[in-house]
C-alpha cells in the first residue's frame, strides 16, 4: 500500500472494513483533512466526496497492515478492538518505533488509544478525537489515569531529550505512578514543564540543586541539567536517575 498522504506531521491514516465503521469515518474525516482515508472497496462509496485523500483497497486488510505501519504515525481504525489486536500483532517492534494506534467503536462513543500512548502519542490523539465526536478517550497509561508525570516524555513538546537507561526509566516510571517520594531537581529549561490542569502530584518534590536532595528519602530523581553526569552519581543512583536536556 501506498499512502496518499502529503509528508505532514503527523501523519494520520483512518480505516473502516465495516458500513457503521466506514460511516463514522465518513462524519469525522471533514474535520480532519490533512488525515488519509482508507476503505475496503465495498464501502467506496460511502467516502466519496470527502476532502482528505482516499484509498480504497481489495481483498482482505490484513495485507494491507505492513504499509499502514510503514506509512502512518497514527492509525485510526473504526474496527472492533479485538480485530484490531489481531491485525496488529505480527507487525509490532518496539514502542520507539511503532505507530501510534487507535480504536473508536462503531457508535463512535469511545476512542481507545492500543498502542504507543506516550511515546507515539496515541492517548494525546485519543483525546483530541474524543473532542471532535463528543466520544469518550479511554485511557489505561497510569501516568495520565493517575494524572502524574510521565516520566519517558517529560518536556518532550518543549523540545527537551530524555537521557537514562531503559531500566531506570522503567523503574522510575514505576515510582511516579506508585506515589513514591520523587526529587525533581530542574538546574535549567523552561519552568512551565508542568502542563496539566490539575496540580502537581504531592509526591513529587522540587529542587534547585541536586545537593539538597535526601537520597535516602526520595526513591528517584528527575534531573534537568545540562551538565555532564558523572559515572559515579550513576552508580550511586543506580536504576533511579533520569535526566532531562533541554535546548536552552
Amino acid at each position: 500500500m501506498t499512502s496518499t498522504s502529503e509528508s505532514n506531521i503527523p501523519r494520520i491514516g483512518m480505516v473502516a472494513i465495516t458500513k457503521h465503521g466506514a460511516a463514522q469515518l465518513a462524519k469525522l474525516a471533514p474535520q480532519l483533512p490533512e488525515a488519509s482515508v482508507i476503505v475496503s472497496e465495498k464501502f467506496g462509496s460511502t467516502v466519496e466526496g470527502l476532502p482528505n485523500n482516499v484509498t480504497i483497497y481489495t481483498g482482505a486488510l490484513r495485507a494491507q497492515m505492513a504499509g499502514l505501519f510503514e506509512d502512518f504515525d497514527q492509525i485510526v481504525f473504526f474496527i472492533s478492538l479485538g480485530a484490531v489486536v489481531r491485525l496488529i500483532a505480527p507487525h509490532l517492534k518496539s514502542k520507539d518505533e511503532d505507530p501510534g494506534v487507535l480504536v473508536i467503536d462503531d457508535a463512535a462513543e469511545f476512542v481507545i488509544p492500543l498502542l504507543s500512548g506516550h511515546i507515539g502519542g496515541a492517548n494525546a490523539y485519543a483525546e483530541q478525537l474524543a473532542a471532535l465526536l463528543n466520544a469518550k478517550a479511554v485511557l489505561t497509561t497510569a501516568s495520565d489515569v493517575g494524572k502524574t508525570i510521565p516520566v519517558d516524555i517529560l518536556g518532550r513538546e518543549l523540545g527537551w531529550k530524555v537521557e537514562a537507561p531503559k531500566i531506570n526509566i522503567t523503574r522510575v516510571s514505576a515510582d511516579v505512578v506508585n506515589e513514591e517520594p520523587i526529587a525533581f531537581v530542574q538546574e535549567c529549561g523552561e519552568s512551565n514543564w508542568w502542563t496539566r490542569p490539575t496540580p502537581l502530584p504531592k509526591n513529587i518534590h522540587l529542587f534547585n540543586n541536586l545537593d539538597d536532595v535526601n537520597l535516602e528519602y526520595h526513591k528517584a530523581v528527575l534531573l534537568v541539567t545540562k551538565r555532564e553526569i558523572p559515572d559515579t552519581l550513576w552508580r550511586e543512583l543506580e536504576e533511579r536517575l533520569v535526566v532531562y536536556r533541554p535546548n536552552n
